[in-house]
């Protein structure tokens, strides 16, 4: 660390690697740029970060392994594919590089700033889940924190014009990851996870919804519910400042001749309440348009992840 503050790379010049970049260089605490790593010669990302001083490659891992600067990178960015990070993660990784991991290969544990930042600060590699699960988990994980969510849903929906190649090829990916880290972040039993490509034009902004089943037995449970929700969303806020309720968290008795059985596992006691709540993203602009709400809050929380492993470092470092 240099300064107070460690040297990072981006792997992946295209529209995530790139607002990353202007996240780094105008709102990270503890972090600096070593490097933008692209494949294409010609991308804007490393023609940006060309003009802006920061060392380019556009020879992939090989050139970035290959700068100068290498040995004083200490945290990697992926913003890739999910296919693409398996081969960089084995390279990288036995080099002692920290990566983390904004494609849904989930090679490393599921984190989401909001909610087990703190859980993961040594681990090698984080993964950032996705769009969706940054935006919805930890409103599964605040009400999972007051009742049982035996079942929880979520639905994002995205402009088709900010689902980029790698969003596009990475759909399936999408749904395994998210409806994975549902349960083992946001603490529901069973999870399900669906991406909405929205062809609308003007473009609109990331809208979310998450569904889960609980068992709110009082009218004080219901309002623990729903002040555990509002808490995390201005949590998540702190880093993503487009981050919001759409609108007040909704929460219903389950009528009883609904059929939610099929969706909870076999045993498990029928809940009582369906808790629905409906968010929206806003994009902060740094690069990208304010509509992709869906790739800031990636980059707003792979920054605060980096930011808190740099301090970490830090600490250790005085404290040597």
């Amino acid at each position: 660390m240099s300064g107070g503050k460690a040297k990072v790379a981006i792997i992946g010049s295209g529209n995530i690697g790139t607002d990353l970049m202007f996240k780094v260089l105008r709102t990270a605490q503890h972090l600096e740029m070593g490097a933008m790593v692209g494949i294409d010669p010609e991308s804007d990302g490393l023609a940006r970060a060309g003009r802006l001083g920061v060392p380019t490659t556009h020879e992939g891992v090989e050139g970035l392994i290959a700068l100068p600067n290498f040995d004083e990178i200490s945290i990697i960015f992926d913003a890739t594919s999910a296919r693409a990070h398996h081969a960089n993660a084995a390279r990288l990784l036995p080099l002692g590089k920290r990566l983390i991991d904004l494609t849904p290969a989930a090679i490393g544990p599921y984190t989401v700033p909001a909610v087990n930042l703190e859980q993961h600060l040594d681990a090698p590699v984080v993964n950032m889940v996705t769009c969706g699960g940054q935006a919805t988990i930890p409103v599964v994980a605040a009400i999972s924190s007051v009742a049982p969510v035996p079942y929880a849903e979520i639905v994002a929906s995205i402009s088709s014009k900010s689902a980029g190649p790698g969003t596009r090829a990475n759909i399936d990916e999408f749904t395994e990851t998210t409806s994975a880290a549902i349960v083992q972040v946001g603490g529901a039993r069973r999870g399900k996870a669906i991406i909405i490509l929205n062809p609308a034009d003007p473009p609109l902004i990331m809208r979310d919804t998450v569904f889960a089943l609980v068992d709110a037995p009082d009218d004080a449970t219901v309002e623990r519910i729903r002040q555990s929700v509002e808490q995390m969303v201005a949590k998540v806020a702190t880093y993503v400042p487009g981050y919001r309720l759409k609108q007040r968290v909704d929460i219903s008795p389950i009528p009883a001749d609904q059929p939610v059985e099929t969706l909870l596992e076999p045993g498990t006691p029928r809940p009582t309440h369906q808790v629905s709540v409906f968010l929206e993203v806003e994009g902060a602009g740094h690069y990208l348009p304010a509509y992709s709400g869906n790739l800031d809050i990636m980059t707003a929380a792979a920054l605060q992840v980096a930011d808190r492993i740099a301090a970490n470092q830090l600490l250790l470092l005085q404290e040597a």
